[in-house]
């Protein structure tokens, strides 16, 4: 992977030292999956026309080899969810590598094999030609999806309704520079690992308390999770949440999230229960929309291409804001500039 942040401070400081102007974390996130999915679909035709090329034997310095690299980071397989008549596949399939009827240790898997609909026709009219779970075919169909590949598929024969797995290449998932808004309107890069059901790290939660603590014990709390802390419940399924809270005047001042937990969704309510804080009633916060990554700017993701291609990534991006770079060891050195300015940050 690539780091995120480090694309993007590279990106300013080239276009702060060109006083090419700034671009906002938005209009980068914007341009770096434009850029990401334009490296990405370049492997595939770089691909084909290497493989007319004689390669050489070297360990490093094969070119097919090198690309095949880069690609297998999106190599991955998964079963396919059955509904009569259809097989779904994942959401995140690109390119279909193959089609599998997966066996056992007793019988082995069986590759299912591509058809259009007018050979299926052909093929099932004939009783030596027709598909059988030996010989099994499918016929790749499309809801729409924005995909370059079909999001399902029909296997015949219809007896099979169950161990069919696609091997693909996933599409990469769009890049996040997540962030927060500091005190002075700085944007304060977020590490935490995009999600949408997750929360917002150090963000407070006390304007989504909908039913607020009375008369409960003045103290301070750590690391408070839902089910797992004592008093401490949620109505949904998300799990890994941990607050820190401060009670005041029998009520709560603070509330903050310490560790962004996973599965959350809007609506939930985190539960702190009247007797365990010493309390005369149960104080409920109800997640908003703001509470959750998915409704805000926190949480990152990182680029999915492989590291070689960080000088790559930044060019293009460069391009893309109006500023060429001829010689790409201008960006390694920016970039090198930047992880230093952070080691002094963190010193």
């Amino acid at each position: 992977m690539v780091n995120v942040n480090t694309v993007y401070k590279t990106v300013l400081y080239i276009l702060n030292k060109e006083q090419r102007g700034y671009i906002t974390p938005d209009e980068f996130n914007t341009l770096g999956t434009q850029v990401q999915r334009e490296i990405f679909e370049a492997y595939f035709e770089e691909l084909n026309q290497q493989l007319r090329i004689p390669q050489n034997d070297s360990e490093y310095a094969n070119r097919v080899a090198n690309l095949e690299e880069k690609i297998d980071i999106f190599n991955t397989s998964n079963l396919c969810a059955y509904v009569n008549p259809h097989f779904t596949l994942p959401t995140d399939v690109h390119r279909i590598g193959s089609i599998k009827l997966d066996g056992s240790s007793v019988i082995p898997s069986i590759g299912i094999q591509k058809v259009n609909r007018a050979e299926y026709t052909l093929l099932n009219n004939s009783p030596l030609t027709k598909p059988t779970t030996s010989y099994p075919v499918y016929i790749g169909e499309t809801t729409g999806a924005p995909s370059a590949a079909p999001s399902q598929i029909v296997v015949h024969p219809s007896s099979i309704t169950s161990n069919v797995r696609c091997n693909y290449i996933k599409a990469p998932v769009d890049p996040r520079w997540g962030y927060s808004v500091g005190s002075l309107g700085q944007y304060i890069y977020d590490s935490t690992t995009y999600s949408s059901g997750s929360l917002n790290i150090n963000s407070s939660l006390l304007t989504s308390i909908t039913t607020q603590f009375s008369g409960a014990t003045n103290t301070s709390y750590t690391n408070l999770e839902p089910g797992v802390s004592a008093g401490v419940t949620t109505s949904g399924s998300g799990t890994g949440l941990k607050m820190s809270m401060t009670v005041v005047g029998g009520v709560t001042t603070i509330l903050t999230v310490t560790d962004v937990g996973t599965g959350f969704s809007v609506g939930d309510q985190v539960e702190f229960d009247r007797v365990t804080f010493g309390g005369l009633t149960n104080q409920i916060v109800t997640l908003t929309a703001a509470d959750l990554n998915s409704g805000s700017t926190y949480g990152s993701t990182q680029f999915e291409l492989h590291p070689t291609e960080q000088t790559n990534l930044i060019l293009q991006i460069l391009m893309y804001s109006g500023v060429v770079i001829r010689d790409p060891q201008i960006v390694q050195t920016a970039a090198s500039m930047v992880q230093q300015d952070e080691v002094l940050e963190k010193s």
